[in-house]
């Protein structure tokens, strides 16, 4: 069995920042990144809106320079996935399919997941025409029609800042009213750029190299026609990647690891805190992710000086 001073458990912008934070700050850290290494960037394309890179950089070129920086610093990577941890007693216990570790504190930055429709040509044209996040692509599509799919508060949230750029946005809902608060939807409502297509799904996802047109189908008729657009933004929720510490920590209704008030990365159990998108369901950014790496690391170097 061995123990660690620091665990580190995600390696998307927040993991990796607290990985670069925590090895500088000499707590020797070790990170478990996760199979699926590097988080929601490593599906994106054009980044542009990340401070430090005028001309833009694709996400995993970006992800592949927070890793380096980290490792720089002697951080230590590992590409598993962590299965099972015990916050109950002390020191904490991780396991790591056969192998167990002990640690003093851990930073949870396991991120969360998009909603994706599971539709033909989803996949293949992601990061194409395709995409989850309006703050991150929106630009792309200036003068260009989209579809924006779903109808709670994020699906007009997205829709709205997306009239900023696109000449028209289609927003294709399986029902007949908005699940939005009544604010949000007459906001989208009352736009002259937005057009609501009401009881329809979007069944499969067009285009060569980049999305050309979706299929609609009526879900009262059942009748399937064909949309010309160029982009296709999919807003039916975000997922956080919390399975694992359900019962170890507490998370909101939503399964987000709940912070404390105080604007800290505390969580309820001392000595465990989370950074990024898994404790942050508003947000959603890189930079923002970056950030609360950045407290978090601050946060559990102070804590762990305390306990000593």
């Amino acid at each position: 069995m061995d123990h660690e001073k620091l665990i580190i458990i995600g390696s998307g912008p927040a993991g990796l920042t607290a990985a670069l934070y925590a090895a500088r700050a000499d707590l020797n850290p070790l990170v478990f990144e996760g199979v699926a290494a590097g988080g929601q960037l490593m599906i994106t394309t054009d980044v542009e809106n990340y401070p430090g890179f005028p001309d833009g950089i694709l996400g995993p070129d970006l992800m592949d320079h927070f890793r380096k920086q980290a490792e720089r610093f002697i951080a230590r990577l590992q590409q598993v996935d962590v299965t099972e941890v015990d916050f109950g007693s002390r020191p904490f216990r991780l396991n790591v399919g056969a192998d167990e570790y002990t640690t003093d504190a851990v930073i949870i930055a396991t991120g969360a997941t998009a909603k994706w429709l599971g539709v033909p040509g989803e996949d293949r044209l992601t990061g194409r025409g395709v995409s989850a996040c309006a703050t991150c692509d929106g630009f792309f599509f200036r003068d260009q029609e989209l579809v924006v799919v779903g109808g709670g508060d994020t699906a007009m949230e997205e829709a709205l800042f997306l009239t900023k750029f696109a000449s028209k946005i289609n927003i294709v809902h399986r029902r007949d009213e908005f699940r939005a608060s009544k604010i949000m939807a007459q906001r989208a409502l009352d736009h002259d750029k937005i057009n609501v297509i009401w009881n329809s799904v979007v069944t499969e996802i067009k285009g060569d190299t980049t999305v050309e047109s979706v299929t609609i189908e009526n879900t009262v008729s059942g009748e399937r026609s064909e949309l010309p657009v160029n982009g296709v933004f999919v807003a039916i929720g975000h997922k956080p990647n919390t399975e694992l510490f359900a019962g170890q920590v507490d998370l909101d209704e939503n399964g987000y690891i709940v912070k404390s008030p105080d604007g800290s990365t505390r969580t309820n159990v001392d000595g465990v805190f989370a950074a990024g998108d898994v404790a942050d369901h508003i947000y959603r950014q890189a930079v923002t992710a970056a950030g609360t790496g950045s407290m978090a690391a601050i946060d559990a170097e102070r804590w762990l000086a305390e306990q000593e």
